[in-house]
């Protein structure tokens, strides 16, 4: 899952260089503050921010892009500041909370408190000793290798192989040689927490998973009720297609490797976390419903090269009715990997000035999964431009799933007939073939969903002190057998830490949002695929040209977190309410399906 960088950034790094504004607190002490001065704080916070906002992107772009001690030493640097004063500005920002104020002002009040993902108290050995044990965990994961068939391989091509090999011992290995670079890092994780929770506690907060759900437009509660209805909608699918593919894969290995009766092995699920299940789709395809179209081959027999996987992507929302890229964008994004030095490969979007600097950032391939993430990627780019006129504090997604969901809702419109209107197929397959195409897309989409549940749910136990380092191992893999029907392939022990072998954990990145990207993603699909009268199949509907739908899209994008989330979504599909419905609807022609083939499984674990 990629990340979107500038969210990051403004919930960490936006505020550097306000101490000034600090020693010069704008009410007297013994003075009740007034909604001028409120006012008067917030404008000075957007100033700053804007102003100073450029110099933390650009140092985590060298780093991103140039990992070695010095680019290390200058994030963790810069990180200290940042930390320090947007905790000293969120503790301000406390002072106005029974003051009466316009609402956009409380909207921009309640961001600088809640918008610092893992705040330090203000002792400022505390802010450096954080900032230091954030960048050790992040560079940890980044630089990790294992040693396999002889050679050094690096962390993203770990993933490979995970992808492509199907030997099971090797699948394991490969596994847990992985898992093993995860170990060293739960002490530091365990002092990130306790930092953390500290400075989370000094907002206000119970702790840092109280701060994270309160950035919803609800209460933490609320907001942990609301993830379990959605994920109430959606767990029959989910259900049907874990029975399925157990099936499947205990048709390929038999009852030692794949009991019908137990989770399955995590690392025969085609992917390290499994928790996308892609790379096995040949295993659950039915039989003779192949769409006939294989992305991977397709695009290497085009000649498409990285640059023309991006300028695809492109192309896409300009059909919408949106202006092009930036040249910059062009000269300044991380396309390809350096050959010459270490890199975070993982792919994300960038907004560097808060206007037209944007980038990505990947160590882009020519496949399927590559021509999706890049989608996927400009979707927040193109957001990022829309919004750039919203004030600086409502430069960001309506909610943090608006934003990784837009470029997959893009993604959802490369459909047969969208390959198709751009060349890379000649004729669209009948629709003879369409389960093989919606399991296809199940075996990521719907695949994903309680690995998007689980992570942070852990997180937030983990913060809450349900779960100790003693038990962080524990509580991780009985999160998964209860979402997600895994297990892993090796015994594992208190001393592991395989959470942290997935970026998000170990850069401190919150989850949640990819999971809410999954609901509404297809929700907003859905939408506009009503709105441009679409009678068809729904998962048949691509709205590539579309200038209708695109109006509408950025009528919503263009908002940015001005207003409640509901409102923003209301305006796009007319409804307040996340649903995990439209997910439903889109693969019903599978459901049934899967049903048939299950009906005389013993479905569970």
């Amino acid at each position: 899952m990629p990340l979107h960088f500038s969210q990051r950034l403004l919930a960490t790094t936006a505020a550097i260089g306000f101490s000034a504004l600090i020693a010069t607190s704008c009410f007297a002490q013994n003075q009740a503050p007034t909604a001028a001065e409120a006012s008067a704080f917030v404008a000075k916070v957007e100033q700053e921010f804007t102003a100073l906002n450029e110099e933390a992107s650009r140092v985590n772009w060298v780093y991103a892009t140039y990992i070695n001690h010095d680019t290390q030493w200058l994030v963790a640097k810069i990180s200290e500041r940042v930390t320090k004063l947007a905790v000293d500005f969120a503790i301000e920002a406390k002072k106005y909370n029974g003051i009466k104020v316009p609402g956009d002002v409380r909207r921009k009040l309640d961001f600088i408190k809640q918008g610092i993902t893992l705040p330090a108290p203000q002792d400022p050995k505390l802010v450096a000793e954080l900032a230091e044990v954030t960048t050790r965990l992040s560079s940890a994961y980044s630089t990790g290798k294992i040693d396999f068939g002889g050679k050094s391989v690096p962390q993203n091509e770990t993933e490979v192989l995970m992808q492509t090999l199907r030997e099971p011992a090797q699948l394991a290995e490969v596994w847990t040689k992985w898992h093993a670079v995860a170990k060293p890092m739960k002490a530091d994780y365990a002092r990130m927490v306790e930092i953390g929770n500290a400075g989370a506690r000094e907002l206000g907060y119970a702790d840092v998973g109280a701060l994270w759900r309160s950035g919803y437009d609800m209460t933490p509660d609320e907001f942990t009720a609301e993830t379990d209805r959605l994920w109430g909608q959606v767990k029959p699918l989910y259900d049907q297609l874990h029975c399925h593919v157990r099936a499947k894969l205990n048709d390929k290995y038999g009852n030692e490797i794949v009991p019908l009766d137990q989770p399955i092995r995590a690392d025969l699920l085609g992917n390290m976390w499994a928790q996308e299940w892609g790379a096995i789709d040949d295993l659950a395809a039915p039989k003779n419903a192949d769409p006939g179209i294989d992305l991977n081959k397709i695009l290497k027999a085009k000649g498409y090269d990285p640059i023309k996987i991006v300028k695809t992507g492109e192309g896409f929302f300009t059909s919408l009715g949106f202006d092009p890229l930036p040249q910059t964008f062009w000269e300044r994004s991380q396309i390809l990997k350096p050959r010459d030095r270490e890199v975070v490969c993982h792919a994300s979007a960038w907004d560097l000035d808060d206007k037209d600097d944007i980038r990505i950032k990947m160590c882009t391939q020519v496949d399927a999964e590559n021509f999706q993430t890049v989608h996927h990627e400009l979707g927040h780019n193109f957001y990022q431009r829309a919004y750039k006129a919203q004030p600086q504090l409502f430069r960001t997604g309506a909610n943090d799933g608006f934003h990784e969901a837009i470029g997959d809702m893009i993604a959802l419109s490369i459909t047969p007939e969208y390959l198709k209107q751009i060349g890379l197929i000649d004729t669209v397959p009948d629709s003879s073939k369409d389960v093989g195409l919606l399991m296809q897309r199940a075996m990521s989409g719907v695949a994903f969903l309680p690995f998007g549940l689980l992570v942070d749910k852990w997180r937030w136990q983990v913060f809450a002190g349900q779960l100790t380092p003693a038990t962080y191992n524990e509580g991780w893999w009985k999160l998964r057998t209860q979402y997600q029907g895994v297990r892993p392939p090796v015994a594992r022990t208190a001393d592991d830490f395989d959470p942290a072998a997935k970026f998000h954990i170990a850069d401190g990145t919150p989850y949640m949002r990819y999971f809410l990207a999954r609901i509404l993603q297809y929700q907003f699909y859905k939408a506009a695929c009503d709105s441009m009268g679409w009678k068809g199949p729904l998962h048949r509907c691509s709205f590539y040209g579309s200038k209708e739908v695109g109006a509408k899209f950025k009528a919503m994008l263009e908002l940015g977190a001005s207003q409640p989330w509901p409102d923003a979504l209301e305006k796009f599909t007319g409804s307040r309410k996340m649903d995990g419905s439209a997910i439903v609807a889109y693969f019903e022609p599978l459901m049934v399906y899967l049903r048939e083939q299950n009906k005389s499984r013993k479905c569970g674990w």
